[in-house]
């Protein structure tokens, strides 16, 4: 029988359009600054995804007045779900030696999910949890957009078959599609907004993308193309549409919203224009040799690129250009040699072709095996977990005192009302308040320990990514200005004044808030003279209650995430040290300089340097005293933190209490 959801003929603009999709988006990942919104790529391949299965589909409908899903689902089954496998195995098969045990413990869960095509779904709750593991690590991150298109196949059939029941004609169908795709890109402009996570990884937020494509693949949509007499010119302006998406479009804008209309708008174009045969098109460029062969083994680039990618990073922070061009060399050569030996036999087999049952069991079978290794492989690395490997993940894992209180004694990014945490004694005529985010958290477990030994009350103020100073803040969870911090440190800070306690002890991350040279890839960081007016009007406030105040300077920034590095290194046989950061790379002495200045012009401020605690003249080590410092990159450990009581209430008080013991692994310099 023939197939109706096959193409009826090539289309070689489609191919070259997948081309530029995925040079987009391994550009982006390979660190082609150039091209900032290389990302939009993956929009470039939802349009496509919905102008090829609407077709197919109303195509089937037309003559059959039916779909039959078996033969569909087999055949999507046959062309993404071995090479999707192979990559699957392969990266937990590597990860299992560069990663360390309670590492790939984590990622094997995330390729269960990939494997049952729901990873965008984990990696939502992912995204808001501020103490999550650094998303970028996960070499399984990619299968999001696989697991959006598979959840796309599974609805828009029986939603065409709805329409096909209600018998709306041409137009009307394409009238539904318009009310269906306006009412997706409404709530994913919307939450792209509010809650940007849901935008970017639920399907149905980005289903207008797909029907975008649907809608242009459409007979009466088609004909209005093919007989528009500047239908060619479209190509041009939609290319044009495209690359200025990716020379424009950056990874810390508010996407996808409004700002994904460019690449979608374009590729949208492209298809319309290439209706009409004509030479004035695109269609020449698109269509050409090199175009042709890459967008034919575009699935398996978009597959292998993020884990080659990922494990290189790991393996070799600093990646140079010859670097990343040895990179592109092996993901290409890896994905030509899955398009020929599997994804491309699997999806032609005569023996697979004959049935859709046969199609069917082995999608199950594949499916099945994928869960059934990752959940082995999450099983076999938890087993892996020695002693030593234990005592860095707890180190790591270990809440602040302030977090084990009470999770919401850090606000979340969306709260804007401020959260009094009661730590130290519980009854006192003498207040202390840590004020500031998660670099004043760290610090929540030795001053609880000094605010008990006194008998004092400590009082917590804390929000993630919300600095004390009263600058401008850009929220890279939420893609844009952090208005919630604005508000919740005013009331903050209100509030201190009116508990009118002995002391504020102030702490924040000062290295991502304001320009420096140690951390560059932060965020609209601010010029440091607005960082300096900011934390002296904030001080100048807080000083209204009459209260002595300490500013605290902020912790050296590690080059990587100490809590992964160690454990790492401890599996791979290499010492501690070589997760260490040199002193000069960790600290910015410009950011020191201008808050100390800052704190100058404001009486009864102090500056505190606690740099001397975590560094020696040289180096900031990744591990002290038998104690792993940091739990990632920037947070203290809570371990570490606690052995700094003695040294930290010396530096605040200029004093030390005898109720804190000097027998905790404290490191005093």
């Amino acid at each position: 029988m023939k197939d109706l959801t096959a193409p009826q003929s090539f289309r070689p603009e489609i191919e070259g359009l997948r081309a530029i999709a995925v040079t987009g988006v391994v550009a982006f990942h390979f660190g082609l600054t150039e091209l900032s919104g290389g990302f939009a790529g993956v929009d470039i391949f939802f349009v496509i995804s919905g102008y090829l299965i609407t077709s197919h589909l109303q195509r089937e409908i037309a003559e059959r007045g039916t779909v039959d899903l078996w033969r569909f689902y087999a055949r999507r089954a046959r062309r993404l779900l071995p090479a999707s496998l192979l990559v699957i195995l392969t990266t937990l098969a590597v990860g299992y030696f560069i990663l360390a045990p309670s590492e790939h413990q984590l990622y094997s869960k995330g390729a269960l999910f990939a494997s049952a095509y729901v990873i965008n779904l984990w990696l939502i709750r992912w995204s808001f949890d501020y103490f999550a593991p650094d998303v970028a690590d996960n070499p399984f991150l990619h299968f999001w957009s696989l697991s959006v298109e598979e959840q796309f196949y599974l609805a828009w059939p029986a939603l065409l078959l709805f329409f096909a029941w209600l018998r709306p004609g041409l137009r009307g169908t394409a009238a539904l599609m318009v009310i269906v795709g306006a009412t997706s890109f409404g709530l994913c402009a919307w939450f792209t907004e509010v809650a940007q996570p849901w935008a970017f990884y639920f399907s149905p937020f980005r289903a207008w993308e797909f029907a975008a494509g649907g809608i242009a693949s459409l007979a009466v949509t088609q004909r209005w193309a093919e007989g528009f007499r500047f239908s060619p010119a479209l190509t041009w302006v939609g290319l044009a549409l495209i690359v200025t998406a990716y020379l424009t479009l950056t990874e810390d804008g508010a996407f996808p919203g409004f700002a994904a209309l460019l690449p979608v708008a374009g590729t949208v174009l492209v298809l319309l224009g290439t209706a009409r045969r004509s030479p004035a098109g695109g269609a020449g460029l698109l269509g050409n040799t090199l175009f042709q062969w890459v967008g034919k083994i575009s699935y398996s680039l978009y597959l292998w690129h993020w884990p080659v990618i990922v494990y290189a990073t790991i393996l070799k922070p600093d990646l140079t250009a010859v670097d990343r061009f040895a990179c592109l060399a092996l993901t290409v050569a890896l994905s030509a040699l899955s398009y020929r030996l599997v994804e491309n036999p699997v999806r032609h087999s005569p023996w697979l072709s004959a049935g859709s049952g046969r199609s069917l069991g082995f999608a199950a079978l594949l499916t099945a095996i994928g869960v059934t290794v990752a959940y082995g492989s999450a099983d076999l690395s938890g087993r892996n977990v020695d002693d030593r490997q234990r005592f860095v993940r707890e180190s790591a894992e270990r809440k602040s005192v302030a977090r084990e209180a009470d999770d919401s004694c850090v606000a979340r990014l969306e709260t804007d009302e401020p959260f009094p945490c009661d730590l130290g004694a519980a009854r006192s005529d003498r207040t202390m308040v840590l004020f500031g985010d998660s670099h004043a958290d760290h610090w929540s477990t030795p001053l609880a320990r000094i605010a008990k030994d006194r008998g004092w009350r400590l009082v917590a103020y804390l929000k993630g990514a919300c600095p004390m100073a009263r600058v401008p803040v850009w929220s890279a969870s939420l893609k844009r200005k952090f208005d919630e911090c604005d508000r919740w440190r005013e009331r903050a800070m209100r509030e201190i004044v009116s508990l009118k306690p002995a002391i504020v002890v102030v702490s924040q991350f000062s290295q991502h808030y304001a320009q420096n040279a140690v951390e560059t890839q932060f965020y609209h960081p601010v010029d440091q003279e607005i960082w300096a007016e900011g934390v002296k009007s904030s001080l100048g406030t807080l000083r209204q209650a009459g209260t002595a105040v300490v500013l605290l300077r902020d912790v050296p920034l590690h080059k990587t995430d100490l809590g992964k590095c160690v454990a790492r290194a401890l599996w791979q046989g290499r010492p501690s040290s070589a997760c260490d950061t040199p002193r000069a790379e960790a600290l910015d002495q410009g950011i020191h300089e201008t808050e100390k200045a800052a704190v100058a012009g404001v009486n009864g401020v102090r500056y505190v340097d606690t740099s001397e605690m975590l560094c020696d003249d040289s180096n900031c080590p990744a591990v002290i005293d038998g104690k792993l410092t940091y739990r990632d990159r920037q947070h203290l450990a809570v371990s570490y933190a606690d052995s700094l009581a003695v040294p930290l209430e010396r530096a605040i008080f200029g004093e030390r209490r005898a109720g804190i013991s000097s027998d905790e692994a404290v490191r005093s310099r």
